[in-house]
């Protein structure tokens, strides 16, 4: 298998083909297939961007009719048949049953993007310049949307002073310290040091940040800080969104209404680049072109966005995602967490992750993710040095090859174990 045009000309920038050496041909539902005519199970699922699976065949009809009625590829901003169907289906179908009254706006077509406009949103509202955000966070890889990411090597790459954002630690990390009382006396102490924030930034589930669930009382209690202080809370749904957690929106499960929204990944609905940035009408003060992108509101992208919230009702994918996370759960408890007492599982809906930080090796998870690989599961890390390996398989996976996938990461770990 030739990868040497890639070795050769590819900027080293590149990284998941360094975990994942073959060259693959094409995909389908949960499954790869490289050249070499060898099949893969999907735990990766694109980084959370095909909930709905690869090559889904009722929204690739949709793209298909589109392309061949000559429909508009490129308009901006401009009014379009597709961008019309798109309002209407996520205004009728996701906001309004749920209570939820946003405007939408597009800005390009990634999640850093949709955070990026938050980030300027929040600040040209309040006309603070300082925001909150977590430790663990990821929130992008842009100068503004790495601002508030904490890993190390990331922030490294900006280059320059990433200022205006203060960390505060996430719940899970010191459990005796109120963070909520804690970003309260910020606040009210004369002498704390600290600029009172524009916004608060928050994942309700910290996936790069090693599968982290925020409590329900705890997200509650942050809505609460928010309004009290008049500062905007901005929830990042753009990996955890799409029914990812069990429900549409992440947020749901602690009955809270944020006051700006970003998505991206599977809003796209086929793996198509999409991104919208859900606004509380009233604080919607952008004068026109002040967040613009050549590539906001991908047309092909309008399409199967609406096919993908067609396709998640029609088939009750949040049913799936509580049967098939309750499978994954049930499985890892049983068959993998008795394997060593060192290990932990944390996770919801069909994103769980398995800590191996207390195994006493370097990359410990790693090697399980290469012996993974080898035996046919694509599958990915995340956290604090990439200790915990990360499940995130397509929403619509078959339960069959869920198990396969699982017992696949038991015998990696088996191997691995035995090996020390």
């Amino acid at each position: 298998m030739d990868t040497s045009v890639f070795e050769s000309y590819e900027s080293e920038v590149r990284s998941y083909c360094r975990h994942f050496p073959t060259v693959f041909t094409k995909a389908k539902c949960a499954n790869f297939f490289d050249e070499d005519g060898r099949k893969y199970i999907d735990f990766f699922c694109g980084a959370g961007a095909v909930n709905y699976g690869h090559n889904n065949p009722e929204i690739k009809q949709k793209l298909i009719e589109y392309l061949e009625s000559d429909g508009l590829m490129h308009a901006l901003d401009m009014y379009t048949v597709p961008k019309r169907e798109f309002i209407e289906t996520f205004e009728e179908k996701v906001l309004k049953p749920r209570g939820l009254n946003y405007k939408i706006q597009f800005p390009g077509p990634t999640g850093t993007n949709a955070n990026e406009a938050a980030l300027k949103l929040a600040r040209k509202v309040t006309g603070r310049k300082n925001v909150f955000a977590f430790m663990g966070a990821f929130h992008g890889m842009t100068l503004g949307s790495l601002s508030l990411t904490t890993d190390k090597s990331s922030r490294k790459g900006a280059g320059v002073p990433l200022d205006y954002v203060t960390f505060i630690p996430a719940p899970y990390m010191f459990p005796e310290l109120d963070t909520i009382a804690y970003m309260q006396r910020l606040l009210d102490d004369d002498h704390s040091g600290v600029e009172k924030p524009a916004a608060v930034f928050v994942e309700t589930i910290q996936a790069e940040g090693g599968i982290r669930v925020f409590d329900v009382e705890w997200l509650k209690a942050l809505r609460e800080f928010c309004t009290k202080n008049d500062i905007l809370l901005v929830t990042d749904e753009v990996q955890v969104g799409c029914c990812r957690s069990g429900t549409f929106f992440s947020f749901e499960r602690a009955g809270i209404a944020p006051d700006i929204v970003t998505m991206s990944k599977s809003i796209g609905g086929y793996g198509l680049p999409f991104a919208i940035t859900l606004i509380r009408p009233d604080i919607d003060v952008w004068k026109p072109g002040e967040h613009n992108g050549t590539f906001r509101g991908n047309q092909l992208a309008f399409v199967a966005a609406k096919a993908g919230i067609e396709y998640m009702l029609e088939h009750k994918v949040e049913q799936q995602v509580a049967e098939k996370g309750a499978v994954i759960k049930e499985f890892i408890e049983k068959e993998i967490l008795p394997l060593d007492s060192r290990l932990e599982l944390r996770g919801i809906g069909m994103i769980w992750g398995i800590e191996f930080e207390n195994i006493p090796v370097e990359g410990f998870a790693d090697r399980v993710i290469e012996k993974c690989f080898d035996y046919g599961l694509i599958i990915e890390g995340a956290g604090r040095k990439n200790s915990v390996v990360k499940l995130m398989p397509p929403l619509v996976i078959s339960e069959e090859e869920l198990v396969e996938g699982m017992k696949i990461i038991k015998k990696s770990v088996e191997e691995n174990l035995a090996a020390l």
